[in-house]
């Protein structure tokens, strides 16, 4: 492909714009500046023009001449999607647990006998790392096929400082390797090992003294997250281990008020974190606090609608001033599904928004979510050339028809990486 590429002529170009500095909140989360008969201009991996076409070529009349040329006529462009909770590198599924849980047995059960998070931690384990290269590797090419540009991915399958490093450094090589972007996030409390749930302090420790300072001093990771649940870390311990990450560099997440109501969206802006993810049981005042502190709120319908679960409150949220993001929370036991577009789709069925947040909460507001706003997720003047183009006339029609992958062709720093 040439390093110069025009889009031209999309039936919409939705471009998000005006929220790289600051996520959108409340009514902004609807202002998705559309331009009809719209066209975008890249070059060498940046956004040089967007706008309508004989604009650009007036403006850019050289460059036009050379570059590469898509005709998006009929087609929906918007900014690459990005997925700001996964948990790409592990091994194995759990297929079985998803019968276990069609008869009757909840997912907290299922953990608490040995399944769950245990199960994927014991098939991480075994696996080397080119098994886990190899998988995660293709879960990379399937999240480019449904739009997808960019993937934050978690480590917790370890749960020991030899296996969290091979999961981080698994997600550091194929950051080197493929042309996804890939943020790593540590996440070595996941779960408390099986052999330690009656005396989890020692864990905690090696949390805190051994995995954080090796995933700091080898810089692994930008983000330290916990799961703050009954039966997982309580909230002192949660609060410890994401202080200690501060300590170190990594910036605060929280998997938050998941199962029930347990102080973590509130324990979220107390440390400052940058997200809190789940949300599903947090507290009116836990809303409160979130907005008041700008803490992102990372909603992740695909795992209501696995485990068969309420889901979380995101018109609440959004209408008291939290910014909101979504996400698959790909991962082989409460959301198997590598789709933010069936995502979007729940966020509008489910949760009560509207087909315009869904497209912020994927685009500009995921990008906030991972600290990365400056160079994604919108279409914009000299930021990274990641763009989606869906064979849909419009927008509204990637929520409206659900269950489907719109997706024609996708393009990273300006190279096709998906076409038709």
């Amino acid at each position: 492909m040439s390093e110069l590429l025009l889009i031209k002529n999309a039936s919409q170009l939705v471009t998000t714009k005006g929220y790289s500095d600051q996520p959108a909140k409340r009514e902004k989360m609807s202002d998705l500046t559309v331009i009809e008969n719209g066209s975008v201009l890249m070059k060498d991996g940046t956004i040089q023009a967007v706008g309508l076409l004989e604009d650009i070529e007036k403006e850019h009349a050289e460059l036009v001449a050379q570059a590469e040329v898509i005709d998006a006529t009929g087609k929906l462009v918007t900014p690459g999607l990005i997925d700001p909770h996964t948990h790409l590198v592990h091994a194995g599924t759990r297929e079985n647990e998803y019968a276990m849980r069609l008869k009757g047995k909840t997912y907290m059960e299922i953990m608490n006998a040995g399944g769950g998070i245990h199960a994927t931690t014991r098939a991480t384990r075994e696996a080397s790392f080119d098994q886990l290269y190899e998988e995660s590797k293709k879960r990379l090419d399937t999240f480019f096929e449904y739009g997808i540009t960019t993937v934050e991915a978690k480590s917790g399958y370890g749960l020991s400082l030899e296996h969290e490093m091979k999961q981080l450094e698994v997600a550091k090589k194929l950051a080197e390797d493929h042309e996804m972007d890939i943020v790593s996030t540590f996440m070595g409390a996941h779960a408390i090992p099986m052999d330690e749930k009656e005396n989890p302090e020692p864990f905690v420790n090696r949390v805190i003294e051994e995995m954080i300072p090796e995933v700091a001093k080898k810089k692994l990771a930008t983000f330290n997250d916990v799961f703050c649940e009954r039966g997982v870390f309580t909230p002192e311990q949660s609060r410890r281990i994401l202080q200690a990450g501060k300590e170190h560099g990594l910036i605060p997440k929280i998997h938050a008020d998941e199962i029930e109501p347990y102080g973590g969206a509130e324990l979220a802006a107390e440390v400052g974190a940058i997200s809190a993810d789940h949300l599903l049981k947090a507290s009116d005042e836990g809303i409160r606090q979130m907005a008041e502190k700008d803490v992102i709120g990372v909603l992740l319908p695909g795992t209501a609608f696995f485990l068969m679960a309420e889901y979380a409150n995101a018109r609440k949220m959004i209408d008291q001033g939290v910014a909101v993001a979504l996400s698959t929370d790909a991962n082989p036991g409460s959301s198997p599904s590598l789709s933010l577009q069936f995502i979007m789709n729940l966020g509008c069925l489910k949760m009560g928004m509207t087909p315009e947040e869904v497209l912020v909460a994927t685009t500009i507001n995921a990008a906030h979510a991972i600290g990365k706003a400056e160079q994604i997720g919108s279409l914009e003047v000299g930021k990274q050339a990641d763009v989606a183009i869906f064979n849909v006339s419009n927008y509204l029609k990637l929520s409206y028809n659900y269950g489907m992958n719109h997706i024609d062709q996708v393009i990273k720093k300006g190279k096709v990486v998906v076409e038709n």
